[in-house]
């Protein structure tokens, strides 16, 4: 009989008919990949589950106690209904199944099990509709169906029972099952971890981890366990990412340095800066700059707040690079974003300087005739700067000598497409911006194959922007106050945006995601009430008296290329009053004389997305004004983080409370990369100095065994990870 492993085939250890549903639930395909699947909870024989406060419309688990049943007929067709009510000492749930007699014999007063199936709510009663069980007997369950003594009886009750991820065709019992018979056809179980490492750290040996954490005696059996692939966990992310930033710094790069007599573009560019760099953006100058010298690759994370200047140190990094013949590559990623960076890169660059380096703009809705020109003008080198959007990923897409890459919003890219773009280069030097403060856990997590650069001082001359909580249920005069207060700006000379999470009734901006706990399944605002579209806003600004006059336009993804140029041009221009917008203008949008945000909604918003709206005004000689409309309840998740945004205007401390607020999937990106979460116990918000310890010992393991030729099992498992692509869903944070 073949040897079962880690790596053997599901179907043939556990059988097709099991394995196929376990794939489809799961996507688990080998022994390894199901021995991950890790419980949930853990419960006990003699311990119940509380049912109050069970989610209605969620899939659940619980270990429960029959309380009662009965049997009727039903009144309007043939047959029965049985209702069995579980409990846990206080509440109650019941359990409902139509032309099923047979289970009253099962269904006993005073009898425990498992019972799963989705919550429903029928006439104010928490019910499940036919759900799976099993129940458990002290005889059937016993080691040789037996009658247990006393002892054997209370040993047996306190057992831990794992509690899995489940779905209504794979319920938690058979998942345990056929772990079970995983676990009995197993054999010896080799050990990535070096043995120095096992015994420094006291980890327990995987095969015995495995063991412990489906099948404990006791609950420190699966503490033991946990404890242990908690950190296998963290240990071999931070391997695998130190290894990734080992290879690219190995790598041999064209230096890009600043030319000795101090002449060149950047020179020249600097001369006619009409104000100072602050601290912080000469400081991150100056370490971009020593590292585009090197005759390795940078690559390095450069974050900061929301108007810090960041564009700006890539631009001058950009213009290092021009200073030596090469091309730098700015992507972006929404075509609005794109234009106005473009639009910033000639007007900053001055005309003598945007004639010499011909930036170019390349997105994918672009006229045929201006894409082809700018092509060409990449292909042949001319073009010093593109800009662009994934349309720059494009296989026709050529460049004659590419030295850089800045890549702004990095958490809208994946590493492969950080990779596609380095492709069409000589180990170019990368450059991500995030506008976004990422707390050091997460950098360490997500970006941890790159260098941290950090800029927290804005520029002198900012006004500061007020941010208030307009709650319309509680506080209707205020909300009818934010109309009137936009109108006295406009009145003024000023200008301002609305930001509304649809386009239309049922349709959402590409790429948004709705933010965690959502506040129709956190008793905020009611599931019912629809929710406010640039399209409906725009109509009732303008049929309203108070707007009469005004130059109002809306702004969404789904618009035409040139239509979204039209409308942005105008808005700067000062053309258009009311901007009526999606998150399209979350990011690099500059128009100084806006000096209110009003977000509709705002309860269906991030923190990070709201920090960043707010971004867009205060950035002239006004201060900004940022009013944050909802209905969300006082209390509820959406709730806490909008007066987290209204309490301050720090990024950092924001994305510590961001943070708390958010599961990780959300934070590291697996939500956007449409994969399961990479992280099964590892917690961010939890885990930090965990993180940071693992690090440690991973980084002097490559320290001492930078090839891992004494950890050969650790060696193929970074060939694997990096080939399936782990890092890809870290990286889209």
């Amino acid at each position: 009989m073949t040897r079962v492993t880690l790596d053997s085939r599901l179907d043939g250890v556990v059988g097709a008919r099991t394995a196929k549903p376990l794939a489809r639930a799961f996507d688990v395909h080998t022994v390894g990949e199901l021995l991950m699947h890790l419980p949930r909870r853990y419960s006990r024989r003699g311990e119940l589950t509380p049912l109050r406060g069970l989610p209605s419309g969620e899939q659940i688990t619980v270990v429960a106690q029959v309380l009662d049943v009965r049997e009727r007929q039903m009144q309007r067709r043939r047959g029965s209904i049985l209702e069995a009510r579980i409990t846990d000492g206080e509440g109650s749930l019941t359990l409902t199944f139509f032309n099923q007699s047979w289970r009253i014999r099962e269904l006993v007063p005073g009898r425990r099990g498992i019972f799963a199936g989705k919550v429903s709510d029928y006439r104010g009663q928490l019910q499940l509709q036919h759900p799976e069980y099993e129940l458990f007997d002290d005889r059937d369950d016993a080691p040789g169906g037996e009658k247990l003594d006393e002892a054997a009886a209370k040993a047996w009750a306190e057992t831990p029972v794992p509690i899995y991820p489940a779905t209504a065709q794979m319920p938690s019992w058979t998942v345990q099952k056929s772990i079970g018979l995983v676990l009995d056809a197993l054999g010896e179980v080799p050990d990535p971890l070096p043995a120095d490492v096992l015994r420094s750290e006291g980890i327990a040996p995987l095969g015995r981890a495995l063991e412990f954490v489906h099948r404990p005696q006791h609950e420190a059996d699966y503490r033991e366990a946990r404890r242990s692939l908690l950190f296998r966990e963290a240990f071999e992310l931070q391997l695998a990412l130190l290894d990734r930033r080992r290879r690219a710094e190995g790598e041999a790069s064209t230096p890009r340095p600043i030319p000795a007599d101090g002449g060149g573009p950047l020179a020249r560019f600097d001369a006619a800066l009409p104000f100072e760099l602050t601290g912080d953006q000469r400081r991150a100058g100056e370490t971009i700059a020593a590292e585009l010298a090197r005759p390795h690759p940078m690559h390095r994370l450069l974050q900061g707040e929301v108007g810090s200047g960041k564009t700006l140190v890539a631009l001058r990094a950009m213009l290092q690079v021009a200073g030596g013949d090469g091309q730098s590559a700015l992507l972006a990623p929404t075509e609005v974003l794109a234009a106005q960076h473009f639009r910033s890169v000639v007007e900053a660059l001055g005309p003598d300087l945007a004639a010499e380096l011909n930036p170019v703009l390349l997105t994918g809705r672009m006229p045929a005739a201006e894409r082809k020109r700018a092509l060409l003008s990449i292909a042949s080198g001319n073009a010093r700067i593109a800009v662009g959007t994934h349309a720059l990923l494009g296989e026709n897409v050529s460049f004659y000598d590419l030295g850089l890459i800045v890549v702004d919003e990095q958490h809208r890219f994946g590493v492969e497409q950080r990779e596609t773009l380095r492709r069409k280069g000589s180990a170019p030097h990368v450059l991500a911006m995030t506008a976004t403060p990422i707390p050091r856990t997460v950098a360490l997590t997500a970006f941890g194959d790159l260098e941290v650069t950090t800029i927290r001082e804005l520029p002198p001359g900012r006004l500061g922007i007020e941010t208030f909580a307009v709650p319309e249920l509680e506080m209707p005069n205020r909300a009818a106050r934010v109309w009137a207060r936009a109108r006295e700006d406009i009145a003024a000379g000023r200008q301002v945006y609305v930001v509304c999470p649809a386009i239309s009734a049922g349709v959402r901006e590409a790429g948004d995601e709705e933010p965690e706990a959502a506040p129709d399944t956190e008793g905020g605002d009611s599931p019912s009430r629809p929710l406010a579209t640039v399209e409906g806003t725009v109509a009732e600004l303008r049929g309203r008296p108070d707007f009469a006059g005004v130059a109002i336009e809306g702004l969404h993804g789904a618009m035409p290329g040139p239509e979204k140029d039209r409308v942005m041009r105008a808005f700067a221009a000062g053309e258009i009053a009311v901007l009526v917008a999606t998150t399209v203008i979350e990011v690099g949008v500059n128009v100084p004389n806006a000096t209110i945000m009003i977000v509709r909604d705002a309860d269906r918003f991030g923190i990070s997305q709201l920090h960043q709206l707010r971004g867009r005004v205060g950035r002239g000689s006004h201060a900004g004004l940022c009013l944050l409309m909802t209905a969300a309840e006082q209390g509820s998740v959406a709730r806490e983080r909008i007066d987290a945004i209204a309490a301050t205007s720090d990024g950092f401390a924001l994305a510590e409370v961001d943070l708390e607020l958010r599961r990780e999937g959300d934070i590291l990106g697996t939500a956007q990369s449409g994969g399961r979460s990479t992280l099964r116990l590892l917690r961010v918000a939890e885990h930090g100095e965990l993180i940071e310890h693992a690090r440690e010992v991973a980084g002097a393991l490559l320290d001492r065994d930078p090839e891992l030729g004494s950890a050969p099992g650790l060696a193929a498992l970074l060939a694997r990870e990096h080939e399936a692509g782990l890092l890809d869903n870290l990286a889209k944070s």
